[in-house]
């Protein structure tokens, strides 16, 4: 593939592991500076960083908790600072624990990694999208949004906040050059610890390309909408699941 992100520089959040790693991974090797993410593995931040480096991009980490609004500040600054604009931000940064609503309490069903996160990482990186002249601001959603899923009541709202501010986004940030879209993986393979299996409902659909996808699936999604070739793409979610889900 061509270099066709030389130039612009990414943050991408939750990018020490899993999806937000291969996303930072792809645009670097679509040409851009990365800025990596992580809530607090630096050892996995420091790995991203250090393969974009090794594979002739530019990285710097930031760790950081994004629900944090003074945190999310220092890292887009410190973007700023070190490569000298902000083109793309993917927020990716999301837990994902499964409970069962009768024993959910309000802490628990406000994970506001996903939305609070967003929102703060937007405010804190708008000014240097607005002066890219060519920003792209990519959210990363979920199936059970779409679908349902049991034990998921919290990530099932906050997930259907995520695609309710793509798309106020993408009419807010119009007029600035800004594209807003929302990525929305499904039922893909990434390794999980021994003590966190796989969520149940990845065992309750099915494919109809037969096989789970890969990280590397929605990285490349991710890598399309932020080039010159998805320019009049915004306000959508963009499905990236084999099919398992079929509707807008």
């Amino acid at each position: 593939m061509t270099k066709e992100l030389t130039g612009k520089v990414a943050i991408v959040t939750g990018a020490g592991r899993n999806i937000g790693r291969a996303i930072a991974l792809t645009l670097a090797e679509g040409g851009a500076f990365v800025a990596v993410n992580a809530r607090s593995n630096r050892a996995e931040a420091e790995a991203v960083a250090q393969q974009i480096e090794a594979a002739g991009s530019k990285a710097v980490v930031h760790i950081g908790d994004i629900a944090d609004a003074n945190a999310v500040q220092v890292m887009a600054d410190a973007a700023v600072q070190q490569f000298g604009r902000i083109d793309i931000l993917v927020n990716n940064a999301a837990l994902r624990r499964e409970k069962p609503f009768a024993e959910m309490d309000y802490a628990a069903r406000n994970p506001r990694r996903d939305t609070d996160g967003a929102f703060h990482c937007v405010k804190a990186c708008l000014p240097a999208l607005r002066e890219s002249g060519a920003g792209t601001i990519v959210n990363i959603g979920g199936l059970s949004t779409h679908t349902g899923a049991k034990n998921r009541a919290h990530v099932v709202t906050a997930k259907a906040g995520i695609i309710g501010l793509t798309r106020a986004l993408a009419h807010d940030l119009a007029d600035d050059g800004i594209t807003v879209n929302c990525v929305v993986p499904g039922l893909i393979g990434t390794p999980r610890p021994k003590d966190k299996p796989e969520p149940a409902h990845h065992l309750t659909h099915q494919t109809i390309t037969g096989n789970r996808g890969l990280p590397k699936d929605v990285a490349s999604t991710v890598r399309f909408l932020c080039g010159p070739g998805a320019r009049y793409v915004t306000g959508q979610a963009i499905h990236t699941n084999g099919g398992a889900y079929l509707g807008a």
